[in-house]
C-alpha cells in the first residue's frame, strides 16, 4: 500500500514539474514573437517618454499592478514617473498630470472602461497616450499616440482565463522601455546610487572594494614555497576561506581556497611533501580595491562555477586585501 502510494505521490510531482516547465516555454515563445515584432512604434513611444516631464502609468487590476512596477522601474534610473489609478483619477488625482507628461495605459483588451474614460481627460491636457495594448483593433490603441502591440495566443493559464502570458508580456515591454532609456539618458552606475541611497542596490554601486576588503595582517598570505600543513594553519588562523599566494615582491601569483584544501586532502594519502605550489591555483581572479561591490559580485557570481573570495590587487599586480561574497552582502546593514 505504501509503495502505491508513494508512486503516485512521484507521478504527480512529475506532473506539476512539466505543467511548470510548459509555463516557462509558453511564456517564453510569447516573448520571442513579441520581441520580433518591435519596430518603430517602440522607437516613437521611447522618444515620447525620453522628451517627458513625468511619466504617468494607469491600468486596472492585475495591469495595475504592471503598471506600477513599470513606474517604479522607471522612478529607479531617475525618471520622474507616477502610478495613477483609473478609478481614482476623475476624482482628484488627475491633478497631478500637467503638460509635458505623457501617459502609457495598459490594457490587454484594449477596452477598459476606466483606462479609456481617461482618454479625452488626458487629450485636454495636451498629454500624448501611449498604449500598451494586447489588441491593436480596440478604443484605446485607436486614440493613442502610440500603440505598443502585446497580443498573446493565449494564456499560460489552462482556462485561458487569469492574466499570466499577457501580464508578463506588459511586464517586459515596460521594462524595454526602461532600458532603451537608460541607453539614451546614458544612466551612469553613481545615478542608479543616487536613486538607491540606503538600498543594497545603492551600496553595490557607491561603495568601492577597499571599504569592505580585509587588509594588512588580516589577509593570509603564503609563498609558493610554503608547505603546505604550514599554509593550513595561515588559513585557520585567519579565518577567511583562502590564502593568497605572492612572490617576494608581493605581487600575487596564486590563491589556495578551502575547496582546493579539501579536494587534496581527498585525493592525497601522505601531504608532508607538499608545497603550496603544488595545489594553488594559478593566475586567479581577482580585483582592484578601487572597483565598486557590483564588479566585484558579478565576478564571483557569472562563472561557469560561482567563487566566493577574490583577491585584491593593485595596479601592479600586489595583493593588498581579500574580499569575500559575505562582506559585500554584509556591507548593506
Amino acid at each position: 500500500m505504501r509503495g502505491n502510494m508513494a508512486d503516485t505521490v512521484v507521478r504527480e510531482i512529475q506532473g506539476v514539474v512539466e505543467i511548470a516547465r510548459q509555463v516557462f516555454r509558453h511564456q517564453s515563445e510569447a516573448l520571442r514573437a513579441i520581441g520580433e515584432g518591435v519596430g518603430q512604434e517602440f522607437g516613437k513611444a521611447v522618444a515620447l517618454l525620453h522628451r517627458a516631464r513625468q511619466v504617468v502609468v494607469c491600468g486596472v487590476g492585475k495591469s495595475g499592478i504592471i503598471g506600477s512596477k513599470i513606474a517604479a522601474t522607471l522612478r529607479s534610473i531617475g525618471v520622474p514617473a507616477v502610478f495613477l489609478h483609473p478609478a481614482e483619477a476623475p476624482h482628484g488625482d488627475l491633478g497631478i498630470v500637467q503638460a509635458g507628461d505623457v501617459a502609457v495605459l495598459i490594457s490587454k483588451s484594449g477596452t477598459t472602461t476606466e483606462v479609456c474614460a481617461l482618454v479625452p481627460w488626458l487629450r485636454r491636457r495636451g498629454v500624448p497616450v501611449i498604449a500598451i495594448v494586447g489588441q491593436r483593433r480596440s478604443l484605446l490603441a485607436e486614440q493613442a499616440a502610440v500603440v505598443l502591440d502585446v497580443w498573446v495566443r493565449g494564456e499560460a493559464c489552462p482556462l485561458d482565463l487569469i492574466p499570466t502570458t499577457s501580464t508578463t508580456a506588459a511586464l517586459v515591454m515596460g521594462d524595454a522601455l526602461a532600458i532603451a532609456l537608460m541607453h539614451l539618458r546614458g544612466v551612469r552606475p553613481e545615478d542608479i546610487a543616487a536613486a538607491h541611497p540606503v538600498g543594497m542596490l545603492g551600496r553595490l554601486v557607491s561603495l568601492r572594494v577597499r571599504d569592505v576588503m580585509h587588509a594588512g595582517a588580516a589577509v593570509p598570505i603564503v609563498s609558493p614555497q610554503t608547505p603546505f600543513r604550514q599554509m593550513l594553519i595561515e588559513m585557520t588562523s585567519k579565518a577567511l576561506g583562502c590564502v593568497c599566494v605572492v612572490e617576494a615582491d608581493g605581487r600575487l601569483c596564486g590563491i589556495v581556497t578551502d575547496g582546493d584544501v579539501r579536494r587534496t586532502l581527498q585525493r592525497t594519502e601522505d601531504i608532508r611533501p607538499l608545497r603550496v605550489s603544488d595545489v594553488m591555483t594559478q593566475t586567479p581572479v581577482t580585483v582592484s580595491p578601487e572597483a565598486p561591490l557590483t564588479e566585484a559580485l558579478a565576478l564571483m557570481e557569472h562563472r561557469p562555477s560561482q567563487i566566493s573570495v577574490l583577491p585584491v590587487v593593485d595596479e601592479c599586480g600586489v595583493c593588498v586585501g581579500v574580499v569575500r561574497v559575505h562582506d559585500i552582502v554584509r556591507s548593506q546593514f
